[in-house]
């Protein structure tokens, strides 16, 4: 047996202790040519199949946007000749969230400007829930997605990161990114869409739940393959 099927263990989640998080799903990573995600078509089916089977299972669903107000933002974010930022600014309307996986009956729709979900109080919010568990998918893969990711298990949580409901501006960002996720994603699994949907209806499933560190080691040549095996 190879030491990358030894992390595929059963997994069952408590899901009346969980929450689907959505992470940066807005119009500008499909019509904004600067910050294309691709097969983002994709990944919004994916989290549209999410959606609906938390939402058919009463898990809690949060929405995040990406959205800078220059003049609140770091020295040295980048911006535009005439002032405005770079990317996802206040004013541009390709940062709404695109309308297929946009919230629904009251479902809290957070406003961040920096990468982590975690920056807005969520934290709290969560766990006053009485949320342990946290559904993760959205986009970028290495970017908002993995600081998410990491502030939620520094805060404890557990975490089923959902490969194929994420995204980035390459293949090859968005695959090592949830490799080096999955390397260090203690306490939490990376699953795929099926696996997800199978959780939130309260079925076991086999997945990738590392016990050691660092059990993935990849190369420019077996990145896509490892990436696949999760």
């Amino acid at each position: 047996m190879s030491g990358m099927e030894t992390m595929k263990r059963p997994l069952a989640v408590a899901r009346d202790r969980a929450a689907l998080l959505c992470i940066d799903l807005q119009e500008e990573h499909r019509q904004d040519q600067r910050l294309l995600a691709v097969g983002f078509d994709g990944v919004i089916e994916n989290v549209r199949r999410l959606q609906g089977a938390a939402r058919r299972h009463a898990i809690s669903v949060y929405h995040f946007a990406y959205i800078v107000d220059i003049a609140a933002s770091l020295p040295h974010h980048p911006k535009l000749p005439d002032g405005r930022s770079a990317f996802s600014d206040k004013d541009d309307p390709l940062t709404a969230i695109c309308p297929e996986v946009a919230p629904v009956d009251g479902e809290r729709l957070v406003i961040k400007s920096e990468a982590s979900a975690f920056g807005t109080g969520l934290g709290d919010a969560l766990k006053a829930a009485g949320v342990e568990w946290l559904f993760v998918c959205g986009v970028w893969t290495e970017a908002c997605v993995d600081a998410t990711v990491k502030a939620a298990l520094k805060l404890g949580f557990r975490v089923v990161l959902v490969k194929d409901a994420c995204g980035s501006g390459s293949v090859a960002m968005h695959q090592t990114g949830i490799l080096n996720l999955a390397n260090r994603i203690y306490g939490g699994a990376v699953v795929d869409t099926d696996g997800a949907c199978r959780l939130m209806a309260g079925e076991p499933v086999t997945a990738w739940q590392p016990d050691r560190p660092v059990p993935i080691r990849y190369g420019f040549d077996d990145a896509g393959a490892l990436y696949a095996s999760l």
